[in-house]
């Protein structure tokens, strides 16, 4: 069941992914990636890729799903389908091992790209938290967001624009707690007189 760990389970997946591709870039101290809301004093020094949930919405294409019947003898419960979701996601490459070095920030991103896109489906043993050991897929695509729409971001973050590369992972379902049970009709009468008589 995926219940309201999901979002925390799908940040982990990312995280885990991606920390475990940075070890293949050729740099020291080896890149790290942290999930991280870009609330801080100083950018780090070390290198490091910063993965950032900055927005969460309903999959579209997901709505007006039928209920979901499932049937545990003696009752029939209806449940609410799953709410499907859309995270999306900023990737940030800090650090370098001189000051001003653009070259280490750049390794990291790409090889976040190259693996997100060798990795376009995470499933099975790629999955943490209460995914772990489910047959759920978790899509991610590249997401480009527009001048304005990064610049709103690094805005709101209130921080100077840096280069990053955005992504969203879907379909990420949230059950729902809400059921009914109800008892199977096991007999139904008519009285065929009572209806010739009205």
């Amino acid at each position: 069941m995926a219940n309201f760990e999901v979002i925390a389970a799908v940040s982990e997946t990312l995280r885990e992914t991606l920390r475990t591709a940075l070890n293949a870039v050729d740099v020291t101290p080896k890149p790290t990636a942290d999930l991280h809301d870009l609330q801080f004093d100083t950018p780090p020094r070390d290198p490091q890729l910063t993965i950032f949930l900055f927005e969460i919405g309903e999959d579209p294409s997901a709505r007006n799903r039928p209920r979901i019947r499932e049937t545990e003898p003696p009752d029939i419960k209806i449940k609410k389908p799953p709410v499907a979701l859309v995270l999306r996601y900023l990737l940030t490459a800090w650090g370098g091992t001189q000051p001003g070095d653009q070259r280490t920030p750049q390794l990291i991103l790409g090889r976040a790209i190259q693996t997100l896109y060798d990795k376009a489906i995470l499933s099975g043993p790629d999955l943490q938290g209460v995914l772990k050991d489910t047959d759920q897929a978790l899509k991610v695509t590249m997401s480009p967001l527009s001048l304005e729409d990064r610049t709103r971001v690094w805005h709101a973050v209130q921080k100077p624009y840096r280069l990053s590369v955005s992504y969203e992972v879907r379909v990420v379902n949230l059950d729902s707690e809400i059921d009914a049970s109800f008892k199977p009709v096991a007999r139904r009468t008519l009285d065929f007189d009572e209806l010739e008589a009205s």
